[in-house]
């Protein structure tokens, strides 16, 4: 922690079993520190359990890949935060932002559950893993998405997130 703090790392890659303090416990504090909670963070451990990769990604990691892991995939990870980071750091500066936490998509019209689901849609997660942070089987988050559609107005999951943030922007500014 005292490394992150005094570094500002673009990325951090951690492991989830780690004396003193594991991977959960370093998550918890660099999100609560306002200095490195927009930091991506991705776990890389052998700890693969379905339980404690929805604790990490519900504690807020970016990823959680589990050993061994291919090359390229850990790559691919990395770029695919860096990138997404560049990118909010982007709509920042041009005043636009994105949903911090499901709840703030509540003006949609959705069920909580599927507030849930449009928020990790948004950030970048397929129906397994969206599964696998809330809990539920990926036809469940099938059955949420198509509901999801319905209400506002779409077809796919590209037009979901556009039309969600499109709506969610104009809500905020609104009531800014």
């Amino acid at each position: 922690m005292a490394l992150a703090r005094s570094e500002k790392p673009d990325l951090i890659l951690c492991d989830l079993m780690m004396p003193v303090l594991d991977g959960f416990g370093v998550l918890q504090r660099v999100r609560a520190d306002s200095r490195l909670a927009p930091v991506p963070f991705i776990f890389l451990t052998a700890r693969g359990e379905r339980e404690e990769v929805r604790t990490g990604m519900n504690l807020g990691a970016d990823d959680y890949l589990t050993k061994p892991v291919k090359v390229d995939d850990l790559l691919t990870a990395i770029r695919t935060r860096l990138e997404r980071r560049q990118q909010a750091l982007a709509d920042v500066a041009a005043g636009n932002r994105r949903p911090a936490q499901p709840a703030d998509l509540a003006g949609l019209g959705l069920t909580d559950r599927q507030n849930e689901v449009l928020f990790w849609l948004i950030e970048g997660k397929g129906n397994a893993d969206i599964a696998t942070i809330l809990g539920m089987a990926p036809a469940t988050v099938k059955k949420h998405l198509e509901h999801i559609f319905i209400k506002l107005g779409v077809e796919n999951r590209t037009a979901a997130i556009m039309t969600a943030l499109e709506r969610w922007a104009e809500s905020a500014s609104t009531s800014a």
